[in-house]
């Protein structure tokens, strides 16, 4: 087994030889550029499968091929990839959902008139994103990570000649080099103190004390500005909902499976670090859970499908950072789990999302409405999405989400838990209001649309997903807590064993049931209101307009931000365009046209008429002679 694991770096290999690919025969592959990048995916997704069985059947050694890359003096730069049940999950989960997409944009952009230019982004995407996984060191790691945020760049600004998808893109690109700033700060730091970029040996220097406190807690909060801005954690989540503007499998992969779980696995990954701080674990743990109950308060109130889902991801990376912040085996554990499991029930709502609005012809969820009748499969795999979600059991996102309840609860963290349950509430409203609008009721779709069912290269993906979304969660539960005991083998799990013990299991049974009733709670409320109408939106809105406008408006953050930053910065690149413009180049211009100047009058002089120089030294003489004669004539010596 360990020789399938020799061979893990031929997982990103794939996607990255059908990336060649299609950039060199794009033209003549046209639409056939599908079928070289899901067939590379596909490639990575067996070997993926086969690197994880066999990562499960071994020890608790991780797996590591270093390949030394330079010298620097005694330091020597290694580059290489590594096998450990983190990244082996991860290389498992980013194959299969890049697999679906990858199958779903064939018949979503079918048509498109730069087809294969969307493969291309595809394939560099997912071959950005699985170097980031199987990564051993934070070079490595800061390489595939500035990668990934510009194939981010270049998918959701796909449709570049919409002004939306510009922004969009550009604003993507911008907030997340804010985060990662940090991080490039954090990496640098932790080689200056430890001469080195490898996780192992930043690890062990911690453990032998080589770090003082304060350097462990600085390094690891710049690590995790890093992780924010990927992640879309508040105050850095902005260019999230906005990079709906992509197409809706990029919003898929983006919001599942690669750049937004980035963050999370970054933190994972570098847990031993963040467990050395509690001041560093603390401030995870508190920006998790505001990120997770801020972003569900404006699920609530958005018209656009894409947007409410965006939202969602907001607040669902929000419960995992929450859950790795409360320290411990458990919220390791369950920050992971929810990884994964989030993955393919994200994914599947963003995917049956595409097919609605494939369909539909609108993002406008209030011009929806009863497209149970003519989109069976995509109605039922949008509900099992949106019960996952909610965490109604047995659904893969309940096991997920009451680990992590269960998490901050052992914890003691109870306004923590506060804040997750009522995030909880809004999700399963928010989700289920979703679903009444679009698929039940009478239809508000347009007469001039004829609603349809999608393909089968769209339902396909999406009913694998959908059984996933049901399965998932079986593997980590409270009378089998497999991925658990697998999760804390391996040489992060006995670092956090060494701190704080064994895992301590699932939520108490109050707290499994209290957050089923607050799930169903919400559910049932979405149901009077938008299902049997026996409560008035309107009403509600008409009696807290402040609170509707607030959610509506996403807390007028981007206008703050507008306000703040864009406009002050916008202000000073005019004065000092102005600065360039007028005294740089003044001053530059002033010389050039002295020294014009200058040569006019010389060549004026130089002009090769022989009078002229005659002139010139008859004027000289006689200016000679004036002068000798004011001077008291020629001086003849002592």
């Amino acid at each position: 087994m360990d020789t399938i694991m020799q061979y893990a770096w031929l997982v990103p290999l794939f996607p990255l030889l059908a990336f060649i690919l299609i950039v060199s025969f794009g033209k003549q592959l046209k639409e056939g550029a599908a079928w070289v990048g899901i067939f590379a995916v596909g490639a990575s997704f067996v070997l993926a499968l086969m690197t994880f069985m066999a990562r499960f059947q071994e020890g608790a050694v991780d797996v590591k091929y270093p390949i030394e890359w330079l010298h620097m003096g005694d330091i020597v730069v290694r580059m290489g990839f590594e096998v450990n049940q983190l990244n082996a999950m991860m290389l498992l989960i980013v194959t299969f959902v890049s697999l679906l997409v990858q199958i779903y944009s064939r018949g979503y952009m079918h048509g498109d008139e730069r087809f294969p230019v969307f493969y291309q982004y595809l394939s560099l995407f997912t071959f950005s994103m699985l170097g980031l996984v199987i990564s051993p060191n934070l070079l490595q790691v800061y390489i595939f990570w500035e990668l990934v945020g510009v194939c981010s760049f270049l998918l959701v600004g796909y449709y570049y000649f919409k002004p939306e998808a510009k922004a969009a893109a550009k604003k993507a690109f911008i907030v997340t080099r804010i985060g990662d700033v940090g991080l490039f700060i954090g990496i640098a730091l932790l080689f200056w103190w430890t001469g080195s970029f490898e996780y192992t040996e930043i690890f062990n220097a911690i453990s032998l004390g080589k770090l003082e406190p304060w350097m462990i807690t600085l390094a690891a909060i710049l690590i995790f500005i890093g992780a924010m801005g990927k992640s879309g954690q508040f105050p850095l989540h902005t260019w999230l909902p906005d990079a709906m503007e992509g197409p809706t499998p990029v919003s898929a992969l983006i919001h599942a499976a690669t750049m937004v779980a980035a963050g999370v696995y970054l933190v994972a990954a570098a847990y031993p670090l963040f467990i050395a701080s509690t001041m560093a674990l603390t401030v995870v743990a508190y920006v998790g859970g505001f990120t997770a109950i801020f972003a569900a308060s404006i699920g609530l109130t958005q018209r656009d499908i894409k947007r409410v889902l965006a939202y969602s991801t907001v607040s669902q990376l929000g419960y995992m950072m929450l859950a790795l912040g409360v320290a411990g085996a458990a919220g390791y554990v369950a920050g992971t789990f929810h990884l994964m499991t989030h993955a393919f029930f994200k994914a599947l709502l963003f995917l049956a999302a595409g097919s609605v609005i494939h369909a539909a012809h609108t993002q406008d969820i209030f011009e929806m409405g009863g497209l149970w009748k003519k989109m069976k499969v995509t109605g039922w795999v949008f509900l099992i999405g949106c019960l996952a979600i909610a965490g109604i059991p047995p659904f893969a996102g309940f096991w997920s989400k009451e680990a992590i309840l269960g998490a901050v609860a052992s914890a003691h963290r109870y306004d923590l838990l506060a804040l997750a349950l009522i995030a909880a509430f809004f999700t399963a409203f928010y989700m289920f209001r979703l679903f009444f609008l679009t698929f039940v009721g009478k239809s508000n779709v347009k007469e001039s649309v004829h609603v349809h069912e999608s393909p089968g290269t769209m339902t396909l993906p999406m009913i694998l997903l959908s059984i996933l979304a049901i399965v998932a969660g079986f593997i980590n539960t409270p009378f089998g807590p497999v991925l658990q005991e697998w999760m804390m083998s391996g040489t992060t799990g006995e670092a956090i064993k060494s701190v704080f013990g064994d895992a301590e299991g699932h939520a108490a049974a109050w707290v499994q049931i209290v957050a089923i009733l607050v799930s169903l709670l919400g559910i049932w409320l979405a149901y009077l209101m938008y299902a049997k109408k026996s409560v008035s939106p309107a009403s509600i809105k008409d009696a807290f307009p402040w609170a509707y406008q607030m959610s509506y408006r996403k807390y007028y953050i981007d206008e703050f931000y507008h306000f703040v930053f864009v406009r002050p910065l916008a202000g000073l690149g005019y004065v000092l365009d102005a600065f360039d413009r007028y005294i740089v180049d003044g001053l530059v211009s002033l010389v050039a046209k002295l020294t014009q100047a200058i040569g006019a009058v010389h060549a004026r002089l130089q002009s090769g008429q022989m009078q002229t120089y005659g002139l010139i030294v008859l004027v000289g003489i006689v200016l000679l002679l004036i002068g000798f004669t004011v001077k008291g004539g020629v001086p003849l010596g002592k």
